[in-house]
């Protein structure tokens, strides 16, 4: 399905009032007629009477009291001013048509207002602050957006809770949204106006920016409050971005905002920030422009023309091109949101999962192209969390639930680990150990490429690993996330040679996973034999013998000598003969 949008919008400071206006172009692509049409209507979830109220904030929103009637929704028509009923349901509206929209092709276009006032007190997604020179709004989730029509569930219409996050069609966008003349705008969308909306001398920066790998300075912090911030004029200023292929639009503004920027082959980079930002922030195109150019080279080409991160009260959040970080003290930490956020720019607004059910196949892929990501800017280093034996402990916490649970429904303390650290871990597990780096990676670019702009299920992607790869990975994709089961390998006994007889190893997989294996075996010559075993030799039993030596005895036997797996009992992993007295 497709769901494109002209959209017209104002935001009036004084009140945090937004309204709007859109045009929407939907096309029905499926091979059923529809009758009706569900819309997203998420600023309800502030509501006193919405689910997300009543279920409490789990950690993902964060809604301190209810605040305000949500969105209101007034006129709603096709273009030759024919009525189109909607009925609210919570975060939902259904739209009901006068006829059935066609299948395979049939399209349908209607007009609907809206307004709500920005929450106050909200600082999840988006949110406000009040920063020494003005004020910073991060705006999203703010306009009726078209749910899901697929092949799998019909019509998504999952509520917004909090936990989980979007499932949005792809289309294109022309982004009108009128702001006072006093604030600068960033959002999803090149900007198609800048002589509108920019000084002459900020349009040569601008320009110089496009066209340096260095940062260049567009909006200095002396402008900031001066003649030279704005350009000339009285009344309110109108930004018009415009973007393809996206799965919504965000936007951010500010009266206190200094913005840089740089350029790769075929983006724009900028930060926009306030001077609390500094020195800081200085860095964070840089590191902006680095965590893109890794992702490029590693995996597939960024493909849109901008990409903007933005320094608020928003801890770190995504949206298409446009990206919100908190950070100010740490560069660990701005470069751990900034590089995890436009990561999100692959997983999942180029490879668009259902994050309302399957929120691992974007936070947890993410976090696994995070891993490599570090080295772009501290060289030489991966993060230490998503490393298999670091995982290990966290694997015998009580009370697991399978990594493929919607988010909605996990325990809030299970939210990270499950999502965001135990697949990055499986990842991880899969490139280095199972398949291989050269193996895996090209089936994981397949992956990207096969369901750009698209929206794999998990069984897309299992099927993809597999088909790429060529290897059977059904025991893996079972244990590691639809399962809870641990890995324990062990060494049960070692039998010395006798009459010239054989030294035999006898190893046993103690937990529920399968997984497999390496060991190092030292004889009593100083030779170190090192073998490979893999999984299949589990398939039919927990226990597995090896034999070594031409009558020569076993000094020493250790598993997994390079702790690649997240083995959570390691002290039946190493046996020497000293010790066996």
């Amino acid at each position: 399905q497709r769901a494109d949008y002209d959209i017209e919008a104002a935001f009036d400071p004084e009140t945090r009032t937004i309204t709007g206006t859109a045009l929407v172009r939907y096309t029905n692509n499926s091979p059923d007629a529809l009758d009706y049409l569900w819309l997203h209507l998420e600023q309800n979830v502030f509501r006193a009477d919405s689910l997300g109220s009543r279920v409490g904030s789990r950690g993902t929103i964060a809604i301190t009291e209810p605040e305000g009637e949500g969105i209101s929704v007034g006129s709603l028509a096709t273009l030759d001013g024919q009525r189109l009923p909607l009925t609210v349901y919570d975060t939902l509206g259904r739209i009901d048509l006068p006829a059935p929209l066609a299948a395979q092709g049939g399209v349908l276009q209607f007009k609907l207002d809206w307004s709500f006032v920005l929450p106050a007190d909200v600082f999840r997604r988006f949110g406000i602050e009040e920063v020494g020179q003005g004020t910073i709004y991060q705006v999203a989730q703010w306009f009726p957006a078209l749910a899901v029509y697929d092949d799998v569930h019909g019509w998504n219409t999952l509520p917004y809770i909090g936990s989980g996050e979007f499932h949005t069609n792809f289309g294109d966008y022309e982004l009108a949204l009128t702001v006072p003349r006093s604030m600068v705008v960033v959002a999803t969308g090149a900007l198609q106006n800048p002589a509108d909306v920019y000084t002459d001398v900020q349009q040569q920066r601008l320009e110089r920016a496009r066209n340096s790998a260095d940062t260049v300075m567009i909006i200095p912090l002396e402008e900031i409050g001066t003649p030279a911030y704005r350009p000339e004029g009285e009344g309110p200023v109108t930004w018009h971005f415009s973007s393809s292929n996206v799965r919504t639009v965000a936007w951010a503004c500010s009266d206190a905002f200094l913005l840089d920027g740089a350029g790769t082959e075929h983006t724009l980079v900028q930060s926009a920030y306030p001077e609390e930002g500094l020195p800081l922030w200085s860095q964070s195109t840089a590191m902006l422009r680095a965590a893109i150019v890794g992702y490029n080279h590693r995996w597939s080409s960024y493909p849109w023309p901008v990409a903007t991160n933005v320094n608020g009260i928003e801890g770190g959040m995504e949206y298409p091109m446009l990206i919100f970080c908190r950070e100010r003290n740490d560069e660990s930490g701005l470069w751990g949101v900034t590089t995890h956020e436009i990561g999100h720019n692959w997983f999942p607004m180029l490879v668009a999962n259902d994050e309302r059910r399957h929120a691992w196949m974007d936070e947890g892929f993410n976090s696994f192209i995070n891993h490599y990501s570090r080295g772009d800017w501290f060289e030489g280093q991966v993060t230490e969390n998503v490393k298999p034996k670091n995982f290990a402990s966290s694997m015998l916490i009580a009370n697991q639930v399978p990594v493929d649970t919607p988010p909605d429904r996990l325990p809030p303390h299970m939210f990270s680990m499950t999502q965001y650290t135990k697949p990055a871990v499986g990842l991880v597990l899969l490139r280095e150990t199972v398949l291989g780096p050269e193996r895996f990676d090209h089936a994981f670019r397949t992956y990207i490429r096969r369901w750009s702009f698209r929206h794999p299920r998990p069984a897309d992607f299992y099927r993809t690993m597999e088909d790429a790869s060529g290897m059977d990975l059904a025991w893996f994709w079972r244990g590691w996330f639809q399962e809870t089961g641990t890995w324990d390998a062990a060494i049960l006994s070692v039998s010395q040679p006798v009459d010239g007889s054989a030294a035999v190893v006898t190893l046993a997989a103690l937990a529920e996973l399968v997984m497999p294996l390496k060991l190092a075996v030292e004889l009593s010559d100083g030779q170190v034999v090192k073998v490979d075993l893999p999984v299949e030799v589990w398939f039919h039993k927990r226990t597995i013998s090896e034999s070594f030596g031409d009558g020569q005895s076993i000094v020493s036997v250790t598993l997994d000598p390079d702790h690649e797996l997240p083995d959570t009992d390691r002290s039946n992993d190493r046996w020497t003969a000293n010790e066996q007295g």
